[in-house]
């Protein structure tokens, strides 16, 4: 007799398990619910299913700590309710470090109007293969201000796996995206650096864009530099509509539209369609109904990177992979300008007013093409010497 409750702990200790993580879910809400100033939130260790959203809302000063990015993991694959994995809004200092979130229906971590947040050590990921059907964003902070992105990673999202929308005073550090549509994006933000990380073997690496139709209308002041940027070869699995359904596979840096940009010292090896692509939003052939929005990218300055590419055709099906691969077959050169410029920022002579223009210069391996989209491709020219700035 004395065997039985033994026995019975055996043989109980599956469903106990069960209880346990709906009970982890419970007791957690309920923390993030409670949190008072100042308060330290621990994940313990191990790997926990949720069903549901984790929110937080109008905290200051909280600190959500697990005990370590593969230590602490926890797993939204059965999610039934909830657009996120975890979602944080209206607070302030908020800290969200050492712990991994998986396969969340919808964007893994989402903030929204938090006036200072970090994320540290923390990864995003959706496990098996990339598809249209995993969530867009991996860490997502929109409409924040003073966002710290630092030693984190992003795995698998079909829109940005390292994602800073429409926010202000902005680092990206020590960073590591792959097999995400876009490695890392910054869009219509204002004050971003974005140095020491690496993208890989995403569609595209980095991504800087100014669209229409958003809150915040422009973005400017953003510097990328020291970042490995290398073999963004992935093909393109976002959802058809997605803006980001038309970065074409094989682009290291993308710049959509976007004004004040820096690109220096970085490394630039092997993306085999565009080692950085500039081109205006006309280009992806979208109506713009918004009368505040500028789709020209201007006051650009690209320098001192080193690009490398292997011999080979552009890969993907997209027209410019087609454009490119028909004019210059397989040494496609690394910088790729569609050659529209905005005419308020040209003088009578059409060349750029002071401080607007794009200026490319002292990069290693250096081959620019222009594309003359607005003439239809029909002039087409390379233009390695071309985008030296008088003003």
């Amino acid at each position: 007799m004395r065997l039985l409750p033994f026995l019975l702990f055996i043989f109980i200790g599956i469903p106990a398990v069960s209880f346990c993580q709906k009970d982890f879910q419970k007791k957690y809400q309920s923390l993030f619910i409670m949190a008072e100033d100042g308060d330290v939130i621990e994940l313990p260790e191990g790997v926990f299913e949720l069903t549901n959203t984790l929110s937080i809302e109008g905290k200051k000063k909280v600190t959500i700590r697990g005990k370590g990015m593969n230590k602490t993991i926890l797993s939204f694959k059965n999610q039934t309710d909830g657009a996120e994995g975890i979602r944080v809004s209206d607070g302030s200092d908020i800290v969200l470090e050492a712990f991994t979130v998986q396969d969340a229906k919808g964007d893994a971590i989402k903030t929204m109007h938090v006036k200072g947040i970090t994320f540290r050590n923390v990864k995003t990921e959706w496990t098996g293969t990339p598809g249209p059907e995993n969530g867009g964003y991996g860490l997502y902070p929109v409409q924040c201000q003073g966002v710290i992105i630092d030693q984190c990673v992003a795995i698998g999202a079909s829109d940005a796996g390292i994602y800073v929308g429409q926010s202000k005073d902005i680092i990206v550090k020590k960073s590591k995206a792959y097999h995400n549509v876009a490695g890392i994006e910054i869009e219509n933000s204002l004050n971003a650096e974005v140095f020491e990380n690496e993208a890989l073997e995403n569609t595209g690496g980095i991504l800087v864009f100014d669209l229409p139709d958003l809150v915040q209308k422009k973005g400017g002041q953003v510097k990328v530099y020291n970042n490995n940027i290398h073999d963004n070869n992935y093909i393109n699995f976002a959802p058809k509509g997605n803006i980001v359904a038309s970065v074409p596979s094989g682009t290291g840096i993308m710049i959509l539209a976007a004004k004040e940009i820096e690109v220096y010292q970085n490394k630039i090896i092997n993306n085999q369609s565009a080692g950085t692509l500039i081109i205006s939003y006309t280009t992806t052939g979208k109506a713009i109904k918004d009368k505040l929005y500028d789709p020209f990218p201007s006051a650009i300055s690209i320098h001192d990177n080193v690009y490398e590419r292997k011999t080979g055709s552009p890969v993907g099906k997209d027209p410019l992979a087609m454009v490119l691969g028909r004019k210059f077959g397989e040494n496609i050169p690394h910088i790729i300008f569609d050659g529209i410029k905005n005419p308020a920022l040209l003088d009578s002579n059409g060349k750029w007013i002071a401080g607007q223009c794009i200026s490319i210069i002292n990069n290693k391996d250096q081959s620019i093409v222009n594309l003359d989209v607005q003439n239809n491709f029909k002039n087409i020219e390379r233009a390695d010497n071309s985008f030296k700035c008088e003003n």
